[in-house]
């Protein structure tokens, strides 16, 4: 079968909306592996606060995409895309399915279309280290300067403060010797993939009730010895991981700054929020079933295998 032709499975929805169990089950029916669609699961020892999959789970399930760089790396979309191309081509080549899941709807679309595909030979972590090493020296207007110098037009779309993309665009110069702006001009909006785009949600207040019981069950389960362990192994609260959701809001409460009812409290709203986002950008996605998982609506999981199985079986008769 070739890529053209290859079946992508792809569960999306809000954060604690139930993506997790329901990728699961899916994949034991249709004899899948799952890849991780999060921005915060690819760090090591940032478990608790990311939600990631139990032990249980994964040795259930074959997951792919977890704990791929330590939290102090730079990671772009398209150093995501060249994972998961890798573990795509290894599910594939087991006779298995490929399952994308979580709610990083920009990890999605680039790995549902060749986009923005940046550094063909691979994120180039020693030079990154350097550059930020630079910026933290010199800040990050003199990584621009050097941008300007050998890639005008990306510099003049990215801001002085935006050191993520700079970073990038002389990482890719850099390693390629090709501008960055002009590699985004080969970018092609085709899916390589026979894409089967689900996404599950639930009523507001019930998808809201859920994401406060996750907050409680991950004070429960210890996030915050784990955010004092991140910061004991030497990772500065100013990295962009340190300053995702519910690490940022626990980092205040241990230097003083806050109570620990208040960074619950933040926690909860900001994650609400932040669902709310995710509905936002996904309604603006080409998901062909949307699912409704609200109370007892086992049947959920039926409309989702009704839907696939018509779908797979409709792809191997045209084989």
């Amino acid at each position: 079968m070739n890529q053209q032709q290859l079946p992508l499975i792809v569960i999306a929805g809000p954060t604690a909306v139930g993506k997790t169990e329901c990728a699961i089950r899916i994949a034991r029916e249709v004899n899948a592996e799952v890849l991780s669609a999060d921005s915060m699961q690819i760090y090591k020892y940032m478990d608790i606060g990311t939600a990631k999959p139990s032990l249980e789970q994964r040795q259930t399930i074959e997951h792919h995409l977890l704990d791929l760089v330590e939290p102090d790396i730079e990671f772009s979309v398209s150093d995501y895309k060249m994972f998961f191309d890798k573990a795509v081509a290894e599910i594939v080549a087991k006779g298995k399915l490929p399952l994308m899941t979580g709610g990083t709807g920009l990890y999605i679309r680039a790995c549902l279309r060749s986009f923005l595909i940046e550094n063909p030979v691979g994120p180039n972590w020693e030079l990154r280290r350097s550059l930020q090493a630079q910026a933290e020296e010199k800040g990050s207007t003199y990584l621009h300067q050097q941008l300007e110098r050998v890639d005008s037009g990306a510099a003049s779309r990215i801001h002085p403060n935006d050191l993520r993309r700079i970073i990038r665009g002389l990482e890719v110069y850099h390693t390629l010797g090709k501008p960055i702006s002009e590699l985004q001009n080969q970018m092609n909006s085709h899916s390589p993939y026979q894409v089967f785009y689900i996404f599950i949600n639930r009523e507001r207040n019930e998808l809201y009730q859920r994401i406060d019981q996750r907050v409680d069950a991950m004070v429960r389960e210890g996030f915050q010895q784990e955010v004092e362990s991140l910061l004991a192994r030497g990772y500065s609260p100013g990295l962009k991981s340190m300053n995702s959701l519910g690490y940022r809001q626990f980092i205040q409460y241990l230097a003083g700054k806050t109570s620990l009812e208040t960074a619950i409290s933040l926690m909860k709203q900001e994650t609400r929020n932040y669902a709310k986002r995710q509905l936002t950008w996904f309604r603006k996605e080409p998901v062909a079933l949307w699912v409704d998982a609200s109370g007892d609506r086992r049947e959920f999981f039926g409309e989702i295998m009704q839907y696939l199985e018509g779908g797979l079986h409709r792809m191997s008769n045209s084989i």
